[in-house]
């Protein structure tokens, strides 16, 4: 009589679960919050209305910390993980918009905690240097992807961050200043018009520019 060795196995069924792709990408939320936030501080650079205070810095930190830090760095967060676990977006731009979007939300919340607690400008004036690279490498990506809607967003980023170096070091004050307020009130205005574009065309079939 032969005996045989018997091998128990064991199987694993994995399953994969597959999302469909999506085209309702959340950059309104980036837009809007950043346009927001622009439209609070620059006017108030450009008239110097309300006058800076204790009171004044913080009301406005604590906006920019929500709006443009918070809303911006949820949609890059948002965009990157869809993009990377779930695959429900896809497209090189778009992960140029969660990176960027990413670290602009970050940058504001140091910004808005800044201008909370009265902190010095002048090492804003060399983090402007950094950002100013960042503007232009979104400018050159969408540039290329052909969307000059959002290439225009990142052309008065540019102008944002080219003028706040000397608001920052308080070089040919107070021109810089108002500089700066003209840019941030500019951006902030086309900024809000794109989360028009967004919201319209996804939800009532129009074909604004986008």
């Amino acid at each position: 009589m032969t005996l045989k060795n018997s091998s128990r196995r064991t199987i694993v069924l994995v399953q994969i679960i597959q999302f469909p792709v999506s085209t309702y990408v959340p950059l309104a939320l980036a837009f809007f919050g950043l346009g927001c936030g622009y439209l609070i501080y620059g006017p108030q650079e450009l008239f110097g209305y309300p006058e800076r205070s204790p009171s004044v810095d913080y009301a406005m930190g604590w906006w920019g910390v929500w709006m443009p830090g918070f809303c911006q760095f949820l949609n890059g967060t948002y965009i990157l993980v869809g993009i990377t676990w779930f695959h429900v977006f896809n497209g090189a731009a778009l992960y140029a918009a969660g990176i960027i979007t990413t670290l602009f939300g970050v940058h504001w919340f140091a910004l808005g905690l800044i201008r909370m607690r009265q902190g010095d400008d002048r090492p804003r004036g060399y983090m402007c240097i950094a950002f100013f690279f960042l503007s232009l490498l979104g400018f050159i990506v969408f540039k290329r992807a052909g969307d000059w809607p959002v290439a225009l967003v990142f052309t008065g980023l540019v102008g944002v961050y080219v003028t706040e170096f000397f608001a920052s070091f308080k070089i040919a004050m107070p021109w810089s200043l108002k500089g700066l307020g003209l840019f941030h009130t500019l951006t902030g205005l086309w900024l809000i018009y794109l989360t028009y574009a967004i919201v319209l065309n996804f939800s009532s079939g129009m074909h604004l520019p986008l």
